[in-house]
């Protein structure tokens, strides 16, 4: 195992927790700040084996918890895009601080949701040189009508306008279950055991409601296609039930070179992060060498996909 610790940085005036497993190897490391998903924390137990495998090959990985999750602090279960966004660039400014982290490579990992940020923060962040995003969520208005009936998605629209009327008016949040009344849990979702079990109080179980009306105004690809964001590798899983493709395909339609997208067979978007382990850490490793070199920085050669 490579050797972790327990760190703090500050992010919106918050005091952040990540943890930050060492690369392997001598000398100033190339560092990747991981990106957790929709509730994720820094112990969701899937997001090890990829942490672990990076390390391996030399890249110095912070694992972080968003403001209001984990153990980092914030109003507990707040779900901002862009206020995750932010952490993740305090993430890698926290990087940057470190002497034995290479600032001139620095790159992210983020997976579904995170996924998104990812893309997101390395299409405004000019330091992230290399990015993985893994079944990512491209389009947030997209995403929460696409699990959704025609009336569900009506009634949400309503609910917020309400919603938004009463917390004017009085400046009161009203909450709501983040997987059942946000997101909506698929059967696989409630039955997964990939994530693990969390300590007691580290995963939220209300979100303020008007988080819904933020992720539906978050467009990574958007901001992708302003930017023209170049070397990221996209994950798609053919039949997502989570996270549909055409997230990642519209990203990467608009993105600049260098960039590769790898379709992934399957439908379970909880066990394909186990299922397909080997193909993403062989794919992702190849392009971090790529871009970001696990060795000297002049190893670095840029490939084009």
């Amino acid at each position: 195992m490579s050797p972790r610790d327990d760190v703090w940085f500050h992010s919106g005036g918050l005091r952040l927790s990540g943890w930050l497993t060492h690369g392997r190897g001598a000398g100033r490391r190339p560092g990747l700040v991981f990106c957790p998903g929709f509730t994720g924390t820094k112990y969701a137990a899937f997001y090890a084996p990829y942490v672990e495998r990076l390390s391996a090959a030399g890249y110095s990985v912070l694992l972080i918890d968003y403001r209001g999750w984990g153990d980092s602090e914030g109003e507990r279960g707040a779900i901002f895009p862009l206020e995750q966004a932010e952490d993740v660039r305090s993430a890698l400014s926290y990087l940057e601080s470190r002497d034995d982290i290479d600032a001139r490579r620095l790159g992210l990992f983020g997976v579904s949701f995170g996924g998104g940020h990812a893309c997101y923060v390395a299409s405004i962040d000019p330091r992230v040189r290399c990015t993985v995003a893994v079944s990512a969520v491209g389009d947030g208005r997209a995403w929460l009508r696409q699990m959704r009936r025609e009336y569900e998605w009506n009634e949400l629209l309503d609910r917020l306008a309400e919603e938004r009327k009463r917390r004017a008016a009085t400046g009161e949040a009203t909450w709501a279950d983040p997987t059942e009344e946000i997101m909506i849990a698929t059967p696989e979702r409630r039955t997964t055991t990939v994530k693990g079990s969390p300590p007691a109080g580290m995963v939220a179980g209300r979100t303020p409601l008007h988080c819904a009306q933020a992720i539906i105004d978050y467009r990574p690809v958007e901001a992708v296609a302003a930017s023209g964001t170049r070397a990221v590798l996209w994950f798609a899983l053919e039949r997502d039930s989570v996270v549909p493709a055409e997230h990642a395909e519209r990203m990467f339609a608009v993105a600049g070179e260098p960039k590769r997208l790898v379709r992934l067979p399957g439908e379970r978007h909880y066990a394909a992060y186990l299922d397909h382990l080997e193909v993403i850490v062989r794919e992702a490793l190849a392009w971090y060498g790529a871009h970001l070199g696990a060795g000297d920085p002049g190893a670095a050669t840029p490939r084009s996909d």
